[in-house]
């Protein structure tokens, strides 16, 4: 819905790592100073079980910002399916690099692996519908891009990535403006070439959206008989996005109604790590 510019996600690659390393490291790895500094090191990563995979760029500037002598030999690609006890990537390099770079690096490939895998997971859910999945800014603080990144891994599509590049007009703003149709015209004004998106909560908002002329209409908490209206309202003249009450058992339902987008907060917010394990080999 909204791409992810290259450009911003490597800046933010560069600052999440920046930033990682500096809550971990500090002021020095005095374990890693337990290694004799001359001792050389090869470790793999695995993976415990399942999973989409993404972050590969995040590890790479994690050993890159530490020691860029340390190489790393990848068998994935982000977005690449891979199954329990599979190797990820080859690492080798300076035995402290290694065990400086472990945590921080496998931090970020284990959560967005599993922002991606759960996105693929309910992307495979809409088969065949048309359908695309959206994920929304309830993501973990610091590292929106990177989330939004993992989704578009499995499958899913960015929604906008702040209150910047978009308007998504909600019950405390039309209340501020004095109705729908005011607050789309004063988003016309303001910002002229950015989409509006209204939030309406039944029918007669969704009419009023559509008078004011709305780029998109999310329907929250919509019944699958109301959403099914409302498409059918609708007819074209705006898209619309399903939101809230979305899970695994409502999904599939909502998105036989007919709606162009529906939302998902869980893509980003509830995630589980993806069990990862880094071996290291030290040679003398």
């Amino acid at each position: 819905m909204y791409p992810i510019d290259p450009n911003d996600l490597r800046q933010s690659i560069v600052t999440n790592v920046a930033a990682s390393l500096a809550e971990d490291v500090a002021s020095g790895d005095i374990n890693a100073a337990l290694i004799a500094e001359h001792s050389e090191a090869h470790a793999r990563v695995i993976t415990r079980e399942t999973a989409v995979i993404c972050g590969v760029d995040w590890v790479n500037e994690v050993f890159h910002q530490l020691d860029p002598d340390v190489t790393l030999e990848w068998h994935v690609r982000d977005g690449d399916r891979v199954a329990a006890n599979d190797t990820l990537v080859a690492i080798n390099g300076k035995a402290r690099s290694l065990l400086t770079g472990e945590r921080a690096a496998l931090n970020f490939l284990q959560l967005l692996s599993a922002t991606a895998t759960r996105a693929a997971h309910f992307v495979a859910m809409l088969e065949g519908t048309g359908v695309n999945l959206l994920d929304t800014r309830k993501t973990l603080p610091g590292l929106r891009l990177a989330q939004k990144y993992a989704v578009t891994c499995g499958g899913g599509q960015s929604h906008r990535m702040g209150l910047y590049d978009a308007f998504l007009i909600k019950e405390n703003h039309i209340l501020a403006c004095g109705g729908i149709g005011a607050a789309v015209a004063a988003a016309r004004d303001l910002a002229p070439g950015k989409a509006v998106e209204v939030e309406t909560e039944n029918l007669s908002e969704l009419a009023e959206a559509l008078e004011a002329g709305a780029d998109v209409i999310m329907l929250d908490n919509f019944s699958i008989e109301d959403t099914r209206t409302a498409v059918a309202t609708t007819a074209g003249r705006a898209r619309l996005e399903a939101s809230g009450n979305v899970n695994a058992d409502t999904l599939r339902g909502i998105a036989e109604t007919g709606v162009d987008y529906i939302s998902m907060g869980t893509l980003t917010k509830d995630v589980t790590a993806i069990d990862l394990s880094m071996r290291l080999f030290i040679q003398d």
